[in-house]
């Protein structure tokens, strides 16, 4: 297949050139276009507008965003400008193309929910808070907007099973929804924790006993890879490991990986939310929100995307997952 990759020189889009460049043709879609084994070429952003600038494309999967969320209103814009923006240009050169038959679009766990008491699935009502969250579901309103005038019903694309309504024009189209990501290459929250623990600095949030999904880059890779070669129903589809852990489990996991001895202090709860509320107020790195950040529950269903591939589990499971990454931030 001709895929065509946006935001292809970033870290999922690393891993998927890896993972896919073997039996497909990739080309790329970014702000910057370095040259690198797997992508023939990449273009910039402006190249949508040229017509036959472009090669013929099968497929694209829709990476390029502004990721980590802030509550900071001030800097909103270009979360909007990008995540929504972006998205808007790519899904309307998607539905002009006479060729391209699938689209990936990834969006984030955070476009459903920023709390999750019980179970994340897909059917959830949507309430992002935050811009990142917030620009995301605005483009995956106009996705769904754009389906649902090729007659996918709203309700069949964001069903806890696949959907059964087909696109007339016969262009699948795939939102997916991932929980943090984490492998090779990863520079994000994990990272900042395996500096803390790597340290012997011990972990003071050991009374909260928390579970959040995680996600394999390789099983990300592994679905893509699945919805573009079998015969998927477009929908809404969460990504994530088939297992949660508590922040305790992770940490014991990087040090067990390390070859040390996981330290972690059960602290009041009390407590350590004072010192978050002091760390607010005097700009401390531990605050109310980056604490709850740590503590809280999130865990998402992966149920619906493994019956669309036919699948009872994930290729790697959640602690594999983990120690791969961690070996790579050993590397570093």
């Amino acid at each position: 297949m001709n895929l065509l990759i946006t935001g292809v020189h970033g870290f999922v889009g690393s891993n998927l050139v890896n993972y896919l460049s073997l039996n497909n043709t990739i080309y790329g879609l970014d702000i910057i276009q370095p040259e690198r084994n797997g992508i023939v070429k990449t273009f910039p952003w402006e190249a949508l507008d040229q017509p036959n600038a472009i090669p013929q494309i099968d497929a694209i999967i829709h990476l390029a965003g502004k990721a980590h969320d802030t509550r900071n209103k001030s800097a909103a814009d270009v979360y909007f400008k990008v995540n929504t923006g972006l998205t808007k240009k790519i899904i309307d050169w998607y539905e002009a193309s006479p060729t391209a038959m699938k689209f990936i679009f990834f969006s984030t766990a955070k476009a459903a929910a920023e709390c999750v008491p019980d179970i994340l699935k897909e059917n959830v009502i949507p309430t992002p808070k935050g811009p990142y969250g917030e620009s995301k579901i605005q483009a995956e309103d106009y996705i769904i907007e754009a389906l649902e005038k090729q007659g996918v019903s709203r309700a069949s694309m964001s069903s806890f099973l696949p959907g059964t309504d087909r696109p007339i024009n016969g262009k699948e189209v795939y939102i997916f929804r991932p929980c943090m990501i984490h492998g090779p290459g990863n520079k994000g929250n994990l990272n900042l924790l395996y500096g803390v623990v790597s340290k012997g600095i011990p972990w003071p949030l050991g009374a909260y006993e928390n579970r959040r999904t995680f996600t394999s880059v390789e099983n990300v890779c592994f679905a893509v890879h699945g919805v573009l070669t079998k015969d998927v129903p477009s929908g809404i589809y969460n990504m994530g490991d088939d297992d949660a852990l508590s922040t305790n489990e992770l940490i014991e996991v990087i040090c067990s990986t390390l070859g040390k001895k996981a330290r972690i202090w059960h602290i009041p709860k009390r407590l350590m939310d004072t010192v978050a509320k002091i760390g607010g107020w005097l700009h401390f790195p531990l605050n109310p929100l980056r604490m709850q950040k740590l503590t809280e529950n999130y865990v998402s269903s992966n149920a619906k995307i493994k019956q669309a591939l036919g699948i009872d589990c994930m290729p790697v499971n959640t602690r594999e997952g983990l120690k791969q990454t961690v070996e790579c931030f050993k590397k570093a």
